[in-house]
Formats: structure tokens, C-alpha cells, sequence
């Protein structure tokens, strides 16, 4: 599949005259909880010439593929769009320019935007992200007896990144047993983690799961603490004059 990937997105940058700065996974590829048929949500960073930018309209800066019957998925913003995300403290796009699992990157790129995106990152813009996140799944969760053990990992991986972000200056790690791991959660809520990532990668998408109370109550604190203190969360001090530079960089 890496080989088709890497394919697909060659022949997407000569169909729409763009150079890819960025391809990577997302998903819960990524994230470090996949099932056997998950989906490949394959993200992008790309650029254009820069007459491109020199225009007077604002032109489609997106771009999406589904292909495979639907099991990758391509899609992806233009430089000048993610940069305006980053500016947000965007959490997909923080995502993205750490995931592990990459198809196409200009290093050079790769690790400057990993050095910019700190100095503008906002605890309180990120934290609302994962706490609807949170909220959403986890009502899910408990709208019946059965769910799908996907959607618990969603809303576990959100309060957990909650969690993070109140406890931690830096940005939220994309890969979810770092997070796991870098906050002081109990031992045994931490080995039953574990034991529900490997149960995930034996079973599909589809395939339903119960219980899981511990957890549960983990996550209804996460959520809770998250509503309470969110707001007393500092915002971005970083200059939006330094993306606008690496901007003028980027395009040359």
C-alpha cells in the first residue's frame, strides 16, 4: 500500500501542478490504535508556484481524493492555509507535522514548521478542540450497552489529550501511548490501555465492544476538570510576523 500511496500522491502533484511538502498518516494509524482494515487517512501540505498567491481572487486552497474504494484517503491544505491554521493552534494540523508515518516531506520544511508551531501554539484555542471531541464520543460511548471500541478510543484519546494540555506547556503528541505515557495516570489504567490497543489491532472497524467502567469515570473527570479550567488557559505570545516569514521562505 506505502508503494500505491507514494503513487497516487506523484501523480497528484502533476495533475494539479503542485509540490508536496508534506504527505503523512493521520488517523488511527498514527495515533497508534489501528484495527486490521482501517481506513489510510493520508494527509498533505503542498505549495504552488508563487504566481499562484499573486492574484487578486482567493482560489481553492483544499484538495481531497478518496480512492481504493474509498481506503485512502487523500486530502490536504495549501502552505498559505495551514500556516493561517497553525496561527490557530489548529490540532489537526499540530497533528499532522508529527506524525510518525510519513509518504512524502522536504526536511527541511518538516523541521522548521516543528520549530515554528511551539512559539505560536495556544493552550486554550487546543484544549476546546479535544474537550467537544471528548464530549461527543463519550456520549456516544454511553448511548448504549455495545459500542464500537473506535469510538472509545476516540473519546479516550481527546480527554487524555484534555488532560495533556492542562498539565503540560507543550503541544499534545500525536501518538496517543506517548500521551499515555507522559502524564502520571494509574498503573492500571494505563495496562488496560495497552491491553484495549492490542485487542484493537485483532479486530475490525465494525466489531463491538462493553464495560470498561474504570475508564470511563477516567474520561467523565478529564472532561470535567477540562470545563472548569479551560478558560484560565494562556493564549498563543507568538508573532504572526514569524509565519509570515516562513511563508516568504517557503514560496522562495
Amino acid at each position: 500500500m506505502d508503494k500505491k500511496i507514494k503513487k497516487y500522491l506523484s501523480d497528484l502533484e502533476k495533475a494539479k501542478g503542485i509540490e508536496i511538502l508534506l504527505a503523512c498518516e493521520t488517523g488511527s494509524r498514527a495515533w497508534g490504535f489501528p484495527s486490521p482494515d482501517s481506513d489510510f487517512d493520508v494527509r498533505i501540505i503542498y505549495k504552488h508556484e508563487k504566481n499562484w498567491y499573486l492574484s487578486l481572487t482567493e482560489k481553492k486552497d483544499t484538495i481531497e481524493y478518496f480512492l481504493e474504494n474509498n481506503e485512502i484517503d487523500i486530502s490536504g491544505w495549501d502552505i498559505r492555509k495551514s500556516l493561517r491554521l497553525l496561527w490557530k493552534s489548529n490540532p489537526p494540523l499540530l497533528e499532522r507535522i508529527q506524525s510518525p508515518i510519513i509518504y512524502k516531506a522536504d526536511k527541511a520544511f518538516l523541521a522548521e514548521i516543528n520549530l515554528v508551531a511551539p512559539k505560536v501554539y495556544s493552550r486554550i484555542a487546543t484544549i476546546h478542540h479535544y474537550l467537544s471531541m471528548a464530549k461527543k464520543a463519550l456520549f456516544d460511548v454511553l448511548s448504549s450497552k455495545d459500542y464500537k471500541l473506535k469510538r472509545f478510543f476516540y473519546a479516550l484519546r481527546a480527554s487524555v489529550a484534555c488532560l495533556w494540555i492542562l498539565e503540560k506547556e507543550e503541544i499534545p503528541p500525536i501518538e496517543f501511548i506517548k500521551m499515555v505515557n507522559g502524564l502520571e495516570l494509574p498503573l492500571n489504567l494505563t495496562n488496560r490501555i495497552n491491553e484495549l490497543i492490542e485487542i484493537k489491532s485483532t479486530i475490525n472497524e465494525t466489531d463491538l465492544h462493553h464495560g470498561e467502567q474504570d475508564l470511563i469515570r477516567f474520561m467523565e473527570r478529564c472532561i470535567e476538570r477540562a470545563e472548569n479550567e479551560a478558560k484560565n488557559l494562556p493564549a498563543s505570545k507568538g508573532e504572526i510576523s514569524e509565519l509570515d516569514e516562513f511563508f516568504r521562505k517557503i514560496l522562495g
